[in-house]
């Protein structure tokens, strides 16, 4: 890749989906950019997501929570012609799911806690049906008897994220966007308050007039930047399991969700199953008492799952932000912006925060962050501090 000044008006750090998107959009708006991944595009995060798109079934109390709802409405709305796009640049197919969501309580305290689950959806307006165990059934033959009552979320969709990462590289490929795999970046070139690149790992200099930090995980691990413009990212760990039903598709329709996990079916009969929450750093090893839970808590529900073979262990770390809102925008470093920090929602995220942040980088360094969400049609959203 050249080094020399001036090649490149942004430079993404991170390969994920959220850095080859952005990418993506930015080169269409005709600026010349260059990715970073420290290992294989798409190989974090990204591709260990079960690409739950679900921000009804996640709307939780609180503020916080709010954004993050209005963040992922918003974004969902956009990932129909997201998909079309990108299969139509790329030649791949997007396998976007709209067959809804499924919750489902499996005892008494689990059923009270769905009621005032079901009258939050009302009172903000989401459209949600809630059912008796025998609607349920009606819905997902393969139910256990063990369902006390369930709520069915029929805007809530999902993707598989390999094919669209597949499609986000060709896509960024055909476009011209420059693309560098184990090419890590060490610190951010920063001289008088402002970035001028990035300083890779074998020392050379690689100049650019904008960076974007979409290293996931690993976004607060960069040296160079002071310490005001450090997003506070940790990473999370999750084991997250692989399934595939020898006799085909028709084990469940939609996505399960209930309190300790979720099961995606992909339409093919495969599965995926996941995923458990551990505050362990970057520990990647995939534990027995990980995989038990993930398996018991799934069989509970769906008693099936025994029949199907696994394919895939993996383990990932989502990139949790204090109060798990993502941190997208400008920073109080000129020319760095943040696009991190959306923890369980990276994939459901990727079309707005891509257009937020391509519209920043398109009207320039010194554009006002709040006035680029409103150009790109976003609701309300943080930006980074």
């Amino acid at each position: 890749m050249p080094t020399t000044p001036d090649n490149f008006d942004v430079a993404v750090v991170g390969g994920g989906v959220i850095g080859l998107s952005i990418a993506w959009q930015a080169r269409r708006r005709g600026l010349a950019v260059a990715v970073l991944e420290r290992d294989t595009i798409g190989c974090g995060a990204s591709r260990v997501a079960a690409g739950m798109l679900a921000p009804v079934v996640e709307a939780e109390f609180g503020q916080a929570a709010r954004e993050s709802l209005d963040l992922g409405l918003r974004s969902l709305s956009m990932w129909p012609q997201f998909a079309a796009t990108l299969e139509e640049v790329s030649g791949v197919e997007v396998p976007l799911r709209r067959s809804g969501t499924l919750l489902v309580a499996r005892d008494a305290d689990e059923a009270r806690e769905m009621e005032r689950q079901i009258a939050l959806r009302d009172s903000l307006g989401l459209r949600t049906s809630r059912l008796r165990p025998s609607e349920a059934r009606d819905l997902e033959p393969a139910l256990a008897p063990a369902v006390r009552l369930a709520m069915e979320a029929p805007d809530d969709d999902s993707v598989d994220p390999r094919p669209v990462l597949d499609a986000l590289r060709i896509a960024c490929e055909r476009e011209g966007v420059a693309l560098a795999e184990r090419t890590a970046v060490q610190a951010m070139a920063v001289d008088g308050g402002e970035v001028h690149g990035v300083r890779l790992a074998d020392g050379n200099l690689l100049k650019a007039r904008e960076v974007v930090l979409a290293a996931g995980a690993w976004s607060g691990e960069i040296e160079g930047l002071p310490e005001a413009a450090r997003p506070p990212v940790r990473p999370v760990k999750g084991q997250i399991l692989r399934l595939r039903d020898p006799s085909g598709p028709g084990l469940l329709q939609r996505v399960l969700r209930y309190e300790g996990g979720y099961i995606v079916p992909r339409g093919d009969g495969r599965y995926v199953l996941g995923a458990t929450v551990e505050e362990k750093a970057f520990d990647r090893s995939p534990t027995a008492g990980g995989v038990r839970e993930l398996l018991k808590e799934a069989w509970e529900l769906l008693p099936g799952i025994d029949e199907l073979e696994i394919e895939e262990l993996a383990v990932g770390f989502r990139p949790g932000s204090p109060d798990n809102v993502p941190l997208i925008g400008r920073t109080g470093v000129g020319g760095l912006l943040h696009a991190t920090g959306h923890y369980r929602n990276g994939i459901l995220l990727a079309p707005l925060t891509a257009e937020l942040v391509a519209q920043m980088l398109a009207e320039g360094p010194r554009s006002d962050p709040q006035t680029a969400m409103a150009n790109a049609g976003a609701v309300e959203g943080r930006a980074a501090t």
